[in-house]
C-alpha cells in the first residue's frame, strides 16, 4: 500500500516511526515550512522533518499543500493514502479527491468530542476524566468523517499537557499500524459521527493564557494543568509578569478573601484564593527568571499573607 504522511509537531513523530518500524514507511513526508525557533531565532527542522530524514525518506515542505504545485506533487507520487497526524493545513478538494483509498487522521480525541485544533489541552482544561484517539477518515468538514478506530484512556487527576500528549501519541501510533493493517486486508469498516454530540477545541488564545482569580479553584487549576508547558498560563504580581508552572487545589472557602489574596506561605508552597476554594501553587517563573518552587519565590520576592496577584 502506498502511502504518503502528513505530519509536523512533536505528536506526529511517534506515529509516523512506528509506520517505518513495522515495514509500512511511506513514499515521502509532507510537513509545514520551517520556522525560527528560542530566543536566537534560528530556523529549525520540524519535528517530523526531523524524524523522516533521520529515515532517509524525502521531505515536502509547500506553504500550502493545496497549491498546485503540491497537489503536482501528490500526483507524482502516485499514493494509495493519505495518513496525516496534527499536520496543521486544512485539505481542500483537490488533495481530497487525490488518493483511492482516502485520507485518514490521527486525531487525539474520542470524535465526535472536542474536534478542532487543541483537543488535548481543552480536554483537561474542561475537567474531563477521560479522553483517547480516534483515527477518522478526513473529508470536508471540521474532524467530523467516519471514525475507523476509536480508544479511550483516562486522565489523571493531577496529569499536565505534556504528559497526556505523550501517551496520546504513543496510543496514536499503536491505532494507526492497525488501521492500516486493516485497510490493507480490505477488513475496516467506518462508523460515521453523531454529529449531534459534537464538541469543538478551538485554537488556544492570548486571552486562555491570563489567569481569572475570580473562577472556582478546580477551574484555574485544570486551565493551569491544561496549558503546560505550552502556551503556558500567568497572573500579575507587583506589575510583572508570573508563570504559574504547577498547581493544585484545594476545597476550602477562600471567603472573605479577595480572589487571587495570598492566603498563607506554606514551605515550599502558596495558597492562593480563589472565587470558591483555594488553590496552592507549587511552581512559578517570575518574568526573565527561571522555574522555581512557589516557595522560593515567596521568599525572594519578600510575598506576605495579603498581597495580591492579579
Amino acid at each position: 500500500m502506498r502511502s504518503v504522511y502528513m505530519g509536523t509537531p512533536d505528536f506526529a513523530v511517534l506515529p509516523l516511526q512506528k509506520m517505518i518500524d513495522c515495514g509500512q514507511p511511506p513514499l515521502a513526508v509532507f510537513s509545514k515550512p520551517d520556522r525560527a525557533k528560542g530566543r536566537g531565532k534560528k530556523i529549525a527542522p520540524t519535528p517530523v522533518k526531523a524524524a523522516a530524514l533521520a529515515a532517509g525518506l524525502p521531505v515536502y515542505q509547500p506553504q500550502s499543500v493545496n497549491s498546485p504545485e503540491a497537489v503536482e506533487i501528490l500526483r507524482d507520487l502516485r499514493p494509495d493514502l493519505l495518513v496525516v497526524a496534527a499536520y496543521g493545513q486544512i485539505l481542500r478538494r483537490p488533495v481530497l479527491e487525490l488518493p483511492p483509498m482516502g485520507i485518514i487522521n490521527v486525531h487525539a480525541s474520542l470524535l465526535p468530542a472536542y474536534r478542532g485544533a487543541a483537543p488535548i489541552q481543552r480536554a483537561i482544561i474542561n475537567g474531563e476524566r477521560e479522553t483517547g484517539v480516534t483515527i477518522m477518515f478526513i473529508e470536508e468538514g471540521l474532524d467530523c468523517g467516519d471514525m475507523l478506530l476509536r480508544r479511550a484512556i483516562p486522565i489523571g487527576p493531577e496529569e499536565d499537557a505534556a504528559s497526556l500528549h505523550d501517551r496520546l501519541s504513543r496510543l496514536g501510533a499503536e491505532m494507526l499500524v492497525e488501521a492500516l493493517d486493516l485497510l490493507e486486508r480490505g477488513e475496516a469498516h467506518a462508523v460515521p459521527q453523531d454529529d449531534e454530540k459534537a464538541t469543538f477545541a478551538p485554537m488556544l488564545t492570548k486571552d486562555d493564557e491570563k489567569l481569572d482569580w475570580t473562577q472556582p479553584a478546580a477551574a484555574l487549576h485544570n486551565r493551569i494543568r491544561g496549558m503546560n508547558p505550552f502556551p503556558g498560563v500567568y497572573a500579575f504580581y507587583n506589575g510583572k509578569r508570573l508563570k504559574i508552572k504547577k498547581a493544585a487545589c484545594a476545597g476550602e472557602a477562600a471567603l472573605p478573601h479577595r480572589p487571587g489574596e495570598i492566603l498563607s506561605l506554606d514551605g515550599e508552597t502558596v495558597r492562593v484564593a480563589a472565587g470558591s476554594g483555594t488553590v496552592i501553587l507549587q511552581a512559578v517563573q517570575p518574568e526573565g527568571k527561571g522555574v522555581m518552587s512557589a516557595g522560593a519565590f515567596a521568599r525572594g520576592y519578600a510575598l506576605r499573607p495579603g498581597d495580591c496577584l492579579l
